[in-house]
């Protein structure tokens, strides 16, 4: 995730602490987003859990040993992420790489074949920059990828899922950029989200909700409920980006899932000798990890509305 400062925080969302010269305004913008919330939570909740949500999320000891395995440059990080799909099931015939203009290393794709033609796209990066270990930022995120193949590759699927982890997303959202532009028209059709994670451990899990498409934020509130798991709503607009972006851009229903906060912002610990393994709050990891690996399961189960597969 490239640095930025928190620009609002909804105050019934909590944990965040605001100036006073700024309470108001972000007073007034919490009580919008919250209530924006609450409408699309309920009309998610009315269509329903499914009878039986199909999941197999994996033990918490193969999620943090895969999140122990960082060490090393953005090209060993590579051959680990290439490692782990293997090991968790992503055989040659399914896990490749995408060549990227403007990048020494690939994208890495693991694809996940559906009963239909419609398709998931669940995304992390891989790269860091030079200061620290880079677990947050975002180790934590593209090492939970084989995990969460794992917890869907064993269960009926309606969609396809594709797992990719970007390179070059410090650099300006190589990767995805490169990922998204390559998609054809048809592709884009039969793509109903896009799911970013960026950033996790530091916190229970987060939702940059101004970055993210209203139904699929109200899903993952309604999905956290019912597993009694926490979220909220932070945003971290101002200075930086995330690789959702790209795919918002192109009319792609997305969501970034992250876990920053006020505290964890001003504790200066991304792009710093502070990014490393200690910084990670394992019993949060591995609810977000949870709480991702029931929500992409839900969002295969449930049929898209027209709003959610055009992006409103």
């Amino acid at each position: 995730m490239h640095a930025f400062r928190l620009l609002w925080v909804p105050p019934e969302l909590r944990r965040i602490w605001l100036s006073e010269k700024s309470f108001l305004i972000a007073l007034l913008a919490g009580w919008f987003a919250v209530l924006s919330l609450i409408v699309f939570a309920f009309e998610t909740s009315v269509a329903g859990m499914p009878e039986t949500l199909r999941y197999s999320p994996v033990p918490r000891d193969v999620v943090e040993n895969r999140l122990r395995k960082y060490a090393g440059n953005d090209k060993n990080r590579e051959n680990t992420l290439k490692q782990l799909f293997a090991e968790a099931g992503c055989d040659d015939q399914h896990l490749s790489e995408q060549v990227v203009k403007g990048s020494k290393l690939p994208n890495i794709v693991c694809f996940l074949p559906g009963s239909s033609d419609r398709g998931l796209i669940i995304g992390a990066h891989f790269d860091h920059v030079s200061d620290g270990d880079g677990v947050v930022d975002n180790w934590s995120g593209a090492s939970l990828l084989p995990s969460l193949f794992e917890a869907v590759k064993r269960e009926p699927r309606t969609h396809s899922y594709t797992f990719v982890a970007f390179t070059g997303e410090e650099q300006g959202e190589v990767g995805s950029r490169f990922y998204a532009q390559q998609m054809t028209k048809d592709e884009i059709a039969v793509t109903d989200v896009m799911v970013n994670m960026d950033t996790l451990g530091l916190a229970p899990t987060e939702i940059w909700a101004s970055h993210s498409d209203k139904r699929l934020s109200s899903a993952l509130v309604f999905i956290a409920g019912q597993l009694k798991l926490p979220v909220s709503g932070v945003n971290v607009d101002q200075i930086g980006s995330s690789d959702s972006v790209q795919f918002s851009a192109r009319k792609i229903p997305a969501i970034t899932i992250h876990s920053l906060t006020q505290e964890t912002w001003e504790s200066h610990i991304l792009h710093s000798p502070k990014d490393k393994l200690s910084a990670i709050r394992f019993d949060d990891y591995y609810q977000t990890y949870t709480l991702v690996a029931a929500y992409i399961a839900y969002l295969d189960q449930i049929s898209p509305t027209p709003s959610v597969a055009n992006g409103h």
